[in-house]
This record gives structure tokens, C-alpha cells and sequence, in this order.
């Protein structure tokens, strides 16, 4: 990013070194095949090379204490191969199940039907328009990327509404749009997981960790809430960097904006448009419906002897509340999104918000076709014993060098946010990396909770600098609106900035709560795991 405006010193004409290894990095992710395809290859392989591992007898000595469940009686895991009739057996009767108890399958269709309500009936945009449109040239940036980072409460409505949205609001403020666009792209991309409500996101990543968990102890159980008191103390983190990085760098690094090269059409102008009356109407009944669905489960969860507490010990750790939290977040995302459309008008009856839900699922057709195939090599992981021998290996590895304290996850953040460069998709890199890494730490003595919470700074700070993320083709033609000669160089070498301050930051808040202070990331949620 150079200093001095104007499409002539496009980076993409000279490029630095950082920005030639990212289009190597953008080269090496697009020869790679479709992450479904991977899934399936990945697949194959754990049957094929357990096949050999298991001709070699392959074993390592089961770390977990006498009597632990699965535990075999000489105390060693074998590798089991799927290469004979056995195999082909379990798999040809267990190809549906595989798909179908697959936890985050099932959590994430739940959770966006409540969000597909929200969204269609235009409640999550007209709150996003609200904060945006009645902020103040001092506190647009902070409120841009506030709500940028909460709008992932919603899965990807910031990037179709918000960005866009932002840089026209910078536009009209006389300031560079591209500043805008990059504070709300790190928003909504760089802070993808932190939040202060629980969002789609939660229960997908927490799905994928039980599923890792079990191979070292069945029937741990990793709750949606797992990271939730982290991320949102992260949320204020982000929105401190980023609003800091885009006052402080980007924005004076741009320079001034020369309005002529500005490509605007309608749609964006009426992205301008103040909100009606009916819409702040819908707003208002919206607000008191959430109130009112947080007064129920509060009474509902808070006082002793409450309906959604654990009703064998009282707490509220292993409670319904935190168990099914998915269906909560379907009901506050329902119910208020229900009431905002009968009032504006686009939720005239039950069929509106049926199809308001039919239109949500139509969405993820994509995502189940990844799921099913997700879904078949984690269990093959399973069954073969594969990754619990590589997850014993990797252990005895980390602790023949000394590398088992919580320096670990400074490796760790930085193995997630390389492959995020390739891998953009956060539920199947974490498909792909948990059944290895979660087993691994947790031999450490690490929770899965605070593994999770880590990989998900990895996954977060390298959102915006990769041609690999599935809207980054998207944001370059927000971008070709204000700047047409912007280029791919152009938008990484802007979001750099954001991408390392973030990385360094969060992480180091991450030790700061985590090992310093020892909160808890999540609602009764350890820290270390003990067999």
C-alpha cells in the first residue's frame, strides 16, 4: 500500500515480497482441489493407509489410565484396517449414520432457521443500517467495525450488506471509501469469531471438537457456549485494533480519494437510504421481543432449582441451558425476526416465514455436500485408530523437545492461520486439522474448549489476506467500484496491516486470559484436561 492515491500505483505493477508470496500462496490454493473433493481423497487415503498401517502392526501405548473406556486390555491402540471385509462392511452400513449424527450438521441446520427468518424479513440489515447510517463522522470507524464483528451472529450477511455499506458511507463523508471498506472487511473477516451473542458459527466449530474429543475420551461433550466469555471480551479487542489500524495506517496510508474514478450505480446509492418509519417501528417491537426472550431464559436458567439448570446437581455446568443452546439461538433469532416482519410488511403470514426458512436451508446445499463427506473421513479417523496414534506420536514428540507448555499455541495460531491461506473455509480446515491437533493437546493436558478457542484466532486473522476466502472475489469488486485498477495486490497489501496487529494482539490477549489470568473461555469450561 503506497501513499500516494491513484489507480497508476496499483501494487499489482510493483509488487513487494509479501505480496508475491501471497499471489504464491493464492497459485498453490487454486491448484488445490475443491474442498469436497478433498474430503473425499482424505477419505480414501485413511482407508488405504490403514490398510498398510495395519499389515505393519502398527501400535502405540494407550496414555489413558486402567478401566478408561475403550482401553484394551494390553493397554496398546492398534491401528485397525478397513482394507479387508470388516471394513467395507462398516463402512457400507454405517455411509448414512456417518452423514447424519454428524453433530454440526445438525446444530447449523437448527441455528439457521432462525437466522433465515431474521435475515429475510430484513430485520438484520435494517439493524445493521441503523448503527451505521445514525453514527457520527467521530465514531463511524468504531461503529463500523462493531458491527462488522457482531453481523457473524448472522454467518455472512456483513460481507453482502456491510461492506458495501461502509464504503459508501465513507464516500459520502468525503473520506477514501476503500478505508471504509477495509474497517468493515476486517470486521466482519478478521474478528470472524468474536461476538457477544452466539451465532452459527459457535455450534459448527463445536460439533467438529466433540467429534475430535471422543477419539480420546467417548462422550466428552464440547458445548456451543465453549468460547463464549473469550470472544466476547475479544470482540472489544478487535474493534480496538482495527478502528486503531484504520484511523492510525490505513486511512492516511491511502491518502486523499479522487471522487472521479468512483463507478457508482443505483444499488449503491440506495444502500444511503435512511430508514423508514415502519422500519424503526419494526425496529423498536424486534428490541422488545429480544428483551423479552432474554427475561424468559434468564428466568428460566438463573434462579435455584430453574427449569434449564442441571437437574441432578443444580449448576449450571452440563445443563440444558448450555446443551441446547442451539435451539435458544433458533428461538431469539425466530421470534424477534417474525415480529420486525409483521410489522414493515414482509411477514404477512405463516407461509413468509416457511419460506423464510425454506429459503435459509436452499443456502447450504453446498455445505451438506462438505458435511457428508467431512462427516466420513472424520469416522474413518476414528475407526481406524489413525488419529489416535497420531495424536500419542505427535504428544511424545512435543514432550521429547520440551515443547508442552503454553508456548505450544503461539505454533499452534500460526500452523491455523498458514493453512487458513489455502483452506478459507473455517469448518473444513478445522475438519481436516481438529481430529489430528485436538487429541494431540489434550494428551498435553490442554482442554479441547481452549483448543478450539485458539484455532479460531488462527482461522480469524488470515481471513482477509487470502484470495482463498469465499467472498474475497466479491469484496475486489466493492472495491473496482471506488478504485478500478485495484487489483488483488491492492486489497492484501491494505488488509496486512490489520492481519498482523490482530494475529500478534490476539493472541497474546489469549495467554493474557487464558494462562495470566485464568478465566475460563466458556460457561463452566476447564482449562486443562485431565484423563
Amino acid at each position: 500500500m503506497t501513499s500516494t492515491p491513484g489507480p497508476e500505483h496499483d501494487q499489482e505493477e510493483t509488487p513487494g515480497r509479501i505480496t508475491r508470496f501471497l499471489r504464491v500462496v493464492e497459485w498453490l490454493g487454486n491448484a488445490l482441489p475443491h474442498p469436497v473433493t478433498l474430503f473425499a481423497l482424505f477419505a480414501l487415503s485413511v482407508v488405504l493407509f490403514s490398510g498398510l498401517m495395519g499389515a505393519l502392526g502398527v501400535a502405540v501405548p494407550d496414555p489413558r489410565p486402567d478401566g478408561a473406556a475403550g482401553r484394551a486390555a494390553d493397554g496398546m491402540i492398534r491401528v485397525i484396517s478397513l482394507m479387508n471385509a470388516d471394513g467395507l462392511r462398516r463402512i457400507v452400513q454405517n455411509l448414512v449414520t456417518n452423514f447424519t449424527s454428524f453433530v454440526p450438521l445438525g446444530t447449523v441446520l437448527v441455528a439457521m432457521l432462525g437466522v433465515g427468518v431474521a435475515e429475510r424479513s430484513g430485520l438484520l440489515t435494517a439493524v445493521v443500517r441503523a448503527m451505521v447510517l445514525r453514527a457520527s463522522r467521530s465514531t463511524v470507524t468504531v461503529t463500523i467495525v462493531f458491527a462488522g464483528v457482531i453481523s457473524n451472529t448472522a454467518s455472512e450477511m456483513g460481507y453482502v450488506v456491510l461492506i458495501p455499506l461502509a464504503a459508501m458511507v465513507y464516500y459520502s463523508l468525503g473520506r477514501h471509501p476503500l478505508a471504509g471498506l477495509s474497517a468493515a472487511f476486517a470486521g466482519v473477516s478478521g474478528g470472524y469469531s468474536a461476538n457477544l451473542l452466539l451465532g452459527t458459527v459457535d455450534p459448527l466449530l463445536a460439533g467438529i471438537t466433540q467429534e475430535a474429543a471422543r477419539l480420546i475420551e467417548p462422550g466428552y461433550l464440547v458445548d456451543a457456549s465453549a468460547n463464549w466469555f473469550f470472544m466476547i471480551a475479544s470482540t472489544f479487542l478487535v474493534v480496538t485494533v482495527v478502528s486503531w489500524i484504520s484511523l492510525k495506517v490505513v486511512e492516511p496510508a491511502l491518502g486523499p480519494y479522487d471522487r472521479s474514478q468512483a463507478r457508482l450505480g443505483d444499488d449503491d446509492a440506495h444502500r444511503m437510504d435512511e430508514l423508514s418509519d415502519a422500519e424503526r417501528r419494526g425496529l423498536r417491537y424486534a428490541g422488545l421481543a429480544a428483551l423479552g426472550m432474554i427475561a424468559l431464559i434468564a428466568l428460566l436458567v438463573v434462579p435455584e432449582g430453574a427449569v434449564l439448570r442441571n437437574p441432578e446437581t443444580g449448576a449450571i455446568k452440563g445443563s440444558p441451558f448450555l446443551r441446547g443452546i442451539v435451539a435458544l439461538i433458533f428461538v431469539f433469532f425466530l421470534v424477534p425476526g417474525t415480529v420486525y416482519g409483521a410489522v414493515v410488511g414482509t411477514m404477512r403470514s405463516d407461509r413468509d416465514v416457511i419460506n423464510a426458512m425454506a429459503g435459509a436451508m436452499s443456502t447450504l446445499g453446498l455445505y451438506m455436500v462438505l458435511v457428508f463427506f467431512a462427516a466420513q473421513f472424520v469416522a474413518f479417523f476414528s475407526w481406524t485408530n489413525l488419529g489416535a496414534v497420531t495424536a500419542v506420536t505427535g504428544a511424545d514428540l512435543l514432550k521429547s523437545i520440551g515443547l508442552t507448555g503454553p508456548l505450544v499455541f503461539v505454533f499452534f495460531v500460526l500452523m491455523c492461520a498458514f493453512v487458513n491461506l489455502m483452506l478459507g473455509s473455517a469448518s473444513a480446515q478445522w475438519a481436516v486439522t481438529a481430529p489430528i491437533f485436538v487429541p494431540m493437546l489434550m494428551l498435553l493436558g490442554y482442554s479441547p474448549e481452549i483448543i478450539q478457542a485458539a484455532y479460531r484466532i488462527g482461522d480469524s486473522t488470515t481471513n482477509i489476506i487470502t484470495p482463498m476466502m469465499s467472498y474475497f472475489g466479491l469484496i475486489m469488486a466493492f472495491a473496482a467500484r471506488y478504485v478500478p485498477k485495484a487489483g488483488i495486490g491492492t486489497l492484501i497489501s491494505m488488509m496486512l496491516p490489520y492481519s498482523v496487529a490482530l494475529i500478534t494482539l490476539w493472541t497474546a490477549f489469549f495467554f493474557l486470559w487464558v494462562f495470566a489470568l485464568g478465566l475460563p473461555v466458556g460457561p463452566a469450561t476447564p482449562t486443562y484436561y485431565t484423563p
